[in-house]
């Protein structure tokens, strides 16, 4: 059993699929039709469980790229929901997210990411990236 979770964005999203104890097994920073390829490739048949980050509203005003970001995740969703059935799409909201890897609802990306690096990094503890000889 697999996850595959998704960061969306109006051009590009973030992916990375994880085993069963978490780990990450693929990763990346794609435009959004190729991760809709690779969906809709069903090479990842394995993947059990999908989630993906959701928009959420707070009250401000937004512009163009947050409704097309909001266009793309609803692609995902259907190209999912279409590719291989026994997927299950999970919506995950940032405060969810902030909670869950840090804790605290008032964290920020950098307080995000760096909760990220400290729990998968193996061998940069500062930027989380690894070396053609030693990959993180």
């Amino acid at each position: 059993m697999y996850i595959l979770a998704i960061d969306p964005g109006n051009i590009e999203c973030g992916y990375v699929v994880l085993d069963k104890s978490m780990y990450p097994l693929e990763k990346g920073k794609v435009k959004n039709e190729e991760l809709l390829e690779k969906i809709w490739s069903s090479e990842w048949e394995d993947v059990e469980n999908v989630a993906i980050e959701m928009i959420a509203s707070y009250g401000m005003a937004v512009g163009k790229s947050v409704f097309d970001t909001c266009v793309c995740i609803g692609r995902f969703h259907e190209a999912l929901d279409a590719s291989i059935p026994k997927f299950r799409v999970e919506f995950i909201y940032r405060k969810d997210e902030k909670l869950e890897i840090c804790g605290n609802m008032k964290a920020k990306d950098s307080n995000i990411r760096q909760a990220l690096i400290d729990k998968y990094s193996k061998h940069d503890f500062k930027n989380g990236k690894g070396t053609k000889k030693n990959q993180s």
